[in-house]
Formats: C-alpha cells, structure tokens, sequence
C-alpha cells in the first residue's frame, strides 16, 4: 500500500477571481480521500495549511497580494518538503496555481537530496510563464513557470535557497492554449518541451504522452502540476479562467492512465478548482475521477498489469 498525504491550500491571493480558495473543501465533499482508499492507498489528510487571507488589493510593485503569496508558498514548501521525507506522496489540494512554486521547490529540493532525476508536467491551458516585466496584471497565478525557472521575486524564486529551483529541460507543458507573446517569446528562448493543443490535435494524445514520458525511469521523481482550465470547460465549468479548445475528458483520462503506467508518479498538485463557479459540484467530482486514474483505476475491460 502506498502512503498519500492531502494538503489543502485554501487561497486564491494569486489569482484574478475570486473562489479557488474553496478548491480543498469541494474535493473533499466530491470523496477523494474514500476515492484513493479504495484504490488501496493509504491516506492522510493533513488538512488544511493556514496562511493570510485575500486583501483584494491592487498590485503594487508590479505584483498583486506578493507577501500573502510568500507566506502561503513558504507554507507549502515545509509541509511538502516533511511529507516526502516521511516517504508519503503529497498531494496539494488548491488553491490557485502560484502554490506550485512552494510545492516543486520542495520536490526539486527533495530531489537534489537523493540525486533523482526531476520531471515536472505542467497540464495548464496557460503558460504561466509571465515576468516580473512582462505581466499585464500582477497575478502571481500567471508567472509560476517563470519563478522555478529563475525569474520572478526573490523570496519566490529562492525558496530552496538556490536559484533557479528547475530547468528547462525537467518541464513539459501539455494543453497550453492561451499564451501571451512574451510568455511565447520566454517559453521559446528558454527552450520548455511544449505539446499544445495544436501539437496534439496532430499527433494525438497517445503520441503526446509518449514523447512526454521519453526517459521517465526507475530513477525519476515524477510530479504532476494539473490546473482544472487544461480541460475543455465543456467538462470542467468551475474554472476561474476556462478557455475553449481543451482535451476531452477521455483524453485527459487516457494521460493519467498513462501516467499510472509509468510508475514513476511521486507528487501532484491539484489547483485552481473554483466551486464558486462550477455546476453541482462536478468540476470537484471530475478531478477526483481523474485523481483515481492516475493512481491506477483503469477504464480498460482488459486486465492491466495492475489487476490482482
């Protein structure tokens, strides 16, 4: 049995809309927790982390809410740096996509520890690639890749201590859709393994995750950083920033039984799952099916490797 820990974020300070904040409670009513039990892992929920509440300020600086972000990416990165030395696998429950920088600044450190190879899938409809420059609005929920990979805050790119917390080569980005052109100029000069909806509308989603899982082995720390607006929001409404043209739902289950397959899963952030703008709760109820899949439940009728 496999040992996973549920760390709730309960905020949206990085975000444009209000709501992510009631991301952790609305996947907890949706079951996750008897969800992967059934899967036979065992799970603890951590409950929820506790840090400052929304101030809805305007930016300043340049960054809108920047102490607030700290504090809360400060939290996450303690709680998943012990969570992974207690050989669990955590899993963040969001919150907006700014959490990402403490979480993968805590996996990455974890890594550099072991001298285990890093990859980390950014499944986003966005490129949240934005900088301290280039940002139109000042939301830290749009700049996280551009903080991990060294640009960006000081406090934030320099949780681990040492800058930058990833490399390039260590991300993928899959479904990206809505892209500013100076996120488009930085993702290109900095030279990220991209599978846009373009790119899989040509290849196909199998293929994609093929290329994506290249070099995964024994050896690697797979983390998992999934923003409910990589779907279409046909499947997933409760979104605070949905853009049309995203995987189907059975694509997006063909990748995480993909990734199951890999074995490699070790860490996964769930984020910007925002109730306040979902339908009957099904956007909460989708993230736990695809949470399911990729802890191993199959929508296959043959049997898996897996099965008894």
């Amino acid at each position: 049995m496999r040992g996973i820990t549920l760390i709730g974020a309960p905020t949206d300070v990085g975000a444009s809309v209000l709501g992510a904040s009631m991301g952790p409670e609305a996947l907890r009513i949706a079951g996750i927790a008897q969800a992967l039990r059934a899967r036979g892992l065992m799970v603890l929920d951590y409950g929820n982390l506790v840090g400052p509440g929304n101030p809805q300020a305007a930016a300043e600086g340049g960054f809108r809410h920047l102490d607030e972000v700290i504090a809360w990416n400060k939290a996450l990165y303690t709680a998943t740096l012990d969570t992974l030395a207690a050989g669990r696998l955590p899993l963040m429950m969001g919150g907006d996509h700014c959490l990402a920088i403490g979480s993968i600044s805590a996996v990455a450190q974890h890594c550099r520890a072991r001298n285990q190879r890093l990859k980390v899938l950014w499944f986003d409809a966005h490129a949240d690639a934005n900088t301290p420059e280039s940002t139109p609005s000042g939301n830290l929920h749009g700049m996280p890749v551009a903080c991990l990979l060294g640009h960006g805050p000081d406090a934030l790119v320099n949780l681990t201590g040492t800058a930058p917390v990833l490399k390039s080569d260590e991300l993928a980005m899959i479904g990206i859709r809505s892209v500013d052109a100076s996120e488009k100029h930085f993702v290109n000069e900095h030279g990220i393994d991209v599978y846009d909806m373009r790119t899989i509308d040509e290849m196909g989603m199998r293929a994609a995750m093929e290329a994506v899982l290249v070099g995964v082995d024994a050896n690697t720390h797979l983390h998992v950083s999934f923003d409910m607006d990589c779907l279409d929001p046909n499947v997933a409404p409760g979104v605070g920033t949905p853009v049309r043209g995203g995987p189907t739902y059975r694509e997006m289950q063909l990748c995480m039984e993909m990734l199951a397959d890999s074995g490699a899963l070790a860490s996964v952030d769930l984020v910007e799952l925002n109730p306040a703008l979902d339908i009957r709760n099904q956007t909460a109820e989708l993230a736990v099916e695809l949470l399911e899949s990729l802890f191993g439940k199959s929508t296959l009728m043959r049997f898996s490797s897996k099965d008894n």
